[in-house]
């Protein structure tokens, strides 16, 4: 039994286990505080609970009494749940059935509200054909009505428009001619119809009589031959250009095109080639006909014609295309005699004339094609209308410019030759040549002269030229006016600045002279900014589709390689300058000084020439800061190598000697920091690249210095401190520290030997040690490297 029990309670407690979300929605439909009542309870902790200590187990019966109360109230409970549930499925089933019964009685209903639904829409239906019956014939009626309007118009409208035709009443049957077409497009459907097809031919026939009609009044009015004219404009006529309005338009062009040939015809005559006032010098008296002709045309026929048909400017448009014509013939006649003064005197009266058409008139009768396209000038339409005809002969005036600037580049010479070189002009910053601005000044006028004349071939043959006498003035101008060294007869080298002439005094350019290469460096330096302004200009006078064909990057670089050109001129001879002061340190008995002094008198020599040079450089490069800087480098990167070259032929050295030499290096480099502003009352920072380039260069001088200095055992020690010290792995550069400390043959050997043991891996790949030395170029190199520069300089000039 107990077994049985047990095995009982196992399944109502798995019967009793139910799912979480159930138990959850059980606990918010019944909150309930009783430990009974929660899922997870544990009948030990509620006994503990009840009885948490042994004394409490006195009360036990009591405890009994009550739960046993509380299961026999929820016996009662659950009993009565239960009875009460016993007649629920047959009131279930009673309710089902009426609930099917009412669905039943709903669906009757609804049918017969369809049906009856029905029967209506087709009640309705029947309604609506009978007034759609109604309105479709009340359409039908409406359009007869109004077609028989139309046709009864129609007919009387043609009688009409018959006999107005017969007695010229053009006034009335303007109006009603209009009319008429508009009726008759109603028609356009009944064609097929006899009479309607009869009446359509009789209107087209009256509208050809008509044209033919005008045609022949305006022709009787103004005959083709002769050039008689009536008094005054005709009510008539002004009436059938109205007419003519709704006519073909072609009929409106023949009257145009007779009118404006008969009002012409005399120009043809007073200026036909053969007559004296044809050429170009009275190209005057042909605008001065025209405006008076166009006058004449206002006063007497202004109002006969309407405003929308633009006759004045359409007469104006006709002259204009009849003088291109017949300048460009008798240019072509008389090619030879055409001379520039003549040609532009031409261009500017025709110009002049074009732009007062374009003020009177908007040009919109040049929108059929007949008039120019200048997309250059799109203010004025009516530009090149004329002008276009002096194109072709535009090559007398690109020569005629070539001529005068050949001779504006001779009086620039003559007058340098004159005038010499200009004054030192320290306050401004440098002088530029006068010349250089009355150079592109002329080219200024030329180019817009020329834009205004074209903008198409004859713009890139100008061009062409400014191109040859920007390359004559950088010549002849500028590289032509450079000072020449005495040591050269030939004229000016690279090398010949560089050469070394021991024992004797290097020839120096005086204070004039190192002004006029200032000058002709700022000269240059305007001409290239100038040039490249200049580009710009031609590209957008230019059409378009030439632009591409304007390019003077190299005359910008012939420029350029006088600006580089002067700069090696002046780092050359403040460069020689130096050369007397470092052969003096390289022929001093270094090894017999006894104490270190004073800086030496080679290093003073040195500080005087750079003293004495670079304040007028500067002053006088003011106005191109950038290129001074670049004096000052290339000058560093001249003179630090030649420095370091004296300074291995400095030998033997003793320990005082270095120590001398360390401290005129020292000084060298303080002066070579300051070289910027030296002699300026204005301190300013020199720039970073070249600070950068002396502290590496002196810094290698004071290196080595220190390693001549430094004690020679143990020839380890010594070895790597070298090493150290130059980070130089060329076996040269030993060598000649070995023979600056005096050291024997034999001991050179060893110490190269060691040297060469001594070195760091080389990195893979690398098949030379050589190639990772640092020292500066050998004599030999640099020479090999000047002669180089040399010869691609005279290439390109």
């Amino acid at each position: 039994m107990e077994e049985d029990e047990l095995e009982c309670a196992e399944e109502l407690e798995a019967v009793l286990q139910l799912a979480p979300e159930v138990q959850l929605a059980i606990e918010q439909v019944f909150p309930s505080q009783d430990p009974l009542d929660r899922a997870d309870f544990n009948a030990v902790e509620y006994i503990n609970t009840l009885f948490p200590t042994e004394q409490s187990l006195a009360n036990i019966d009591e405890v009994v009494n009550k739960i046993r109360l509380k299961i026999r109230r929820l016996d009662d409970n659950i009993r009565t749940v239960v009875r009460g549930q016993t007649n629920v499925g047959q009131d279930g089933r009673q309710a089902l059935e009426e609930a099917q019964k009412a669905i039943q009685q709903l669906f009757g209903k609804i049918k017969d509200i369809k049906d009856k639904a029905e029967k209506s829409e087709q009640m309705v239906k029947e309604i609506t054909r009978d007034i759609k019956q109604l309105d479709h014939a009340k359409r039908h009626l409406t359009t007869s009505i109004t077609t028989l309007n139309h046709l009864h118009m129609l007919a009387g409208g043609v009688d009409s428009l018959e006999a107005m035709t017969r007695r010229r009443q053009y006034g009335e049957v303007a109006n009603l001619l209009q009319g008429v077409v508009n009726v008759l497009e109603h028609f356009s459907k009944y064609m097929g119809i006899p009479q309607i097809r009869q009446l359509s031919e009789r209107v087209k026939a009256a509208q050809n009589e008509l044209g033919q009609q005008i045609l022949a009044d305006f022709e009787e009015a103004f005959p083709s031959q002769g050039t008689k004219r009536p008094g005054g404009p005709s009510n008539v006529l002004r009436d059938a250009c109205l007419v003519a309005n709704v006519l073909d338009p072609r009929i409106k062009q023949e009257i145009i095109k007779k009118f404006i040939k008969q009002h012409l015809s005399e120009y043809l005559v007073l200026f036909q080639e053969n007559q004296d006032v044809a050429w170009l010098d009275k190209i005057d008296r042909r605008y001065a006909w025209i405006k008076r002709q166009l006058m004449d045309y206002e006063e007497k026929y202004g109002r006969m014609f309407p405003p929308e048909w633009c006759m004045t400017e359409r007469i104006a448009v006709e002259f204009c295309h009849i003088t291109k014509t017949e300048l460009a013939k008798i240019m072509r006649t008389r090619a030879k005699e055409i001379e520039v003064k003549l040609l532009l005197f031409a261009i500017q009266r025709t110009t002049s004339f074009e732009g007062l058409l374009a003020k009177r008139f908007s040009g919109s009768t040049l929108a059929d094609g007949t008039g120019p396209k200048k997309p250059k000038t799109p203010d004025n339409p009516f530009h090149g209308i004329i002008s276009k005809c002096f194109e072709p002969h535009l090559y007398v005036y690109i020569e005629s410019q070539d001529k005068n600037l050949g001779e504006l580049i001779d009086r620039f010479v003559a007058d340098f030759k004159a005038q010499g070189p200009p004054k030192p002009n320290v306050d401004e910053g440098g002088a530029v040549l006068p010349s250089c601005a009355d150079l592109f000044v002329y080219y200024k006028k030329c180019m817009v002269q020329c834009s205004q004349l074209s903008t198409g071939e004859p713009m890139i043959a100008l061009t062409t030229i400014f191109q040859k006498y920007l390359r004559e003035y950088a010549w002849k101008i500028l590289s032509g006016n450079l000072p020449k060294t005495t040591s050269s007869s030939g004229g000016l080298t690279i090398s010949s600045l560089l050469k070394e002439k021991e024992g004797s005094e290097v020839a120096k350019f005086t204070i004039e002279e190192l002004c006029l290469i200032c000058s002709i460096l700022s000269t240059a330096e305007y001409c290239l900014a100038t040039t490249q302004q200049l580009e710009e200009k031609l590209k957008e006078k230019v059409d378009a589709n030439l632009m591409e064909r304007i390019n003077l990057t190299g005359e910008m670089d012939t420029f350029s390689i006088v600006i580089s050109n002067s700069i090696q001129l002046l780092v050359q001879d403040l460069d020689g300058a130096c050369d007397p002061a470092l052969t003096a340190m390289s022929k001093m008995q270094w090894q017999n000084v006894e104490h270190v002094g004073d800086q030496s008198p080679y290093v003073t020599s040195v500080i005087l020439h750079i003293k004495q040079n670079v304040p007028i450089i500067r002053d006088n490069l003011a106005s191109t800061r950038k290129y001074f800087t670049q004096f000052c480098i290339k000058f560093a990167n001249s003179f630090i190598p030649k420095f370091i070259n004296h300074l291995f032929k400095c030998k033997p050295i003793s320990m005082v000697g270095a120590e001398q030499l360390l401290l005129d290096t020292h000084s060298l480099k303080m002066v070579l920091l300051d070289l910027p502003s030296i002699g300026s009352q204005v301190v300013r920072k020199a720039p970073a690249s070249y600070t950068k380039i002396v502290v590496k260069g002196m810094t290698r001088a004071e290196m080595i210095l220190k390693v001549v200095m430094a004690p020679h055992e143990p020839p380890v020690v010594f070895v790597d401190n070298y090493i150290k010290l130059l980070a130089d792995c060329s076996t040269d550069t030993f060598q000649k520290i070995l023979d600056m400390k005096g050291l024997k043959r034999s001991e050179q050997s060893s110490m190269l030997e060691l040297f060469r043991q001594r070195l760091p891996t080389p990195p893979s790949g690398a098949e030379n040690t050589s190639s990772m030395s640092l020292a500066a170029p050998t004599p030999e190199q640099e020479s090999s490297r000047i002669r180089k520069l040399e010869k691609l300089i005279k290439k390109r000039l």
